[in-house]
């Protein structure tokens, strides 16, 4: 009788293991089911250029990644990098990325008489060795405010278009996502030249450092990812 109790209760715990296993298979079938996505015609057209088993030299995935942008609007370019391990890896100064966040300004007469009138309206303020001179009386308006042209941060300088250029350039921080090794930033426009694209990539690779990168993928904001080569 003890037996017959004992092949009824095996019984009935491995019909209750089955029902859990079952259950937990459908979840997990209901799960990837809505993880799958369906990509239109256009997406598929765009990724059919693309070899996925290859890695493309730079310039070659960049004509690629324009060639697959499938936004209507200007584009972003995306980087998304492997690395050996999860951090923070500094900041960069991308040589051809913009920012619209400050606004450099060159001394000039009609500017200094703004100042001298309390209008500041800039970020940075250029001036040249021969213009300086006009400033210094207005040292304690802008001196409080960090906005006294200086040598040290490139804002007194005999070239101040180039420095306009070089300060008008955005820093960005270069760091992992928290819990995975994984960089993504965004390194220019679509419609950006292919050089200047190249430019700010090969920054990149050289800030994180090829021998850290296990994989490099670019991408538009709306298209297929393509593997880039790293030398």
């Amino acid at each position: 009788m003890a037996k017959v109790k004992t092949k009824i209760t095996t019984k009935v715990k491995k019909n209750k293991l089955t029902e859990e296993k079952e259950k937990i298979e459908k979840k997990e079938a209901t799960e990837t089911k809505k993880k799958v996505r369906g990509r239109s015609k256009k997406y598929c057209y765009a990724k059919a250029k693309i070899d996925l088993s290859k890695f493309y030299p730079l310039k070659k995935a960049i004509e690629l990644v324009k060639e697959t942008s499938l936004s209507k609007f200007t584009g972003k370019v995306e980087v998304h990098i492997n690395t050996l391990e999860i951090g923070n890896y500094g900041e960069i100064t991308f040589p051809y990325l913009a920012t619209t966040q400050k606004k450099i300004v060159i001394l000039n007469d009609t500017l200094l008489d703004e100042i001298k009138n309390g209008q500041i309206n800039f970020d940075i303020l250029i001036a040249t060795p021969a213009t300086m001179p006009k400033l210094l009386p207005l040292a304690k308006i802008l001196g409080p405010k960090g906005l006294m042209p200086n040598p040290k941060n490139g804002t007194l300088t005999d070239k101040p278009e180039e420095a306009v250029k070089k300060l008008a350039t955005a820093k960005t921080p270069i760091k992992t996502e928290k819990k995975a090794p994984i960089i993504h930033i965004i390194v220019g426009k679509v419609s950006q030249p292919t050089e200047e694209l190249a430019a700010n990539i090969s920054e990149l690779i050289k800030v994180v450092k090829p021998s850290k990168i296990k994989k490099l993928v670019l991408c538009a904001t709306m298209g297929p990812a393509i593997k880039v080569e790293i030398k």
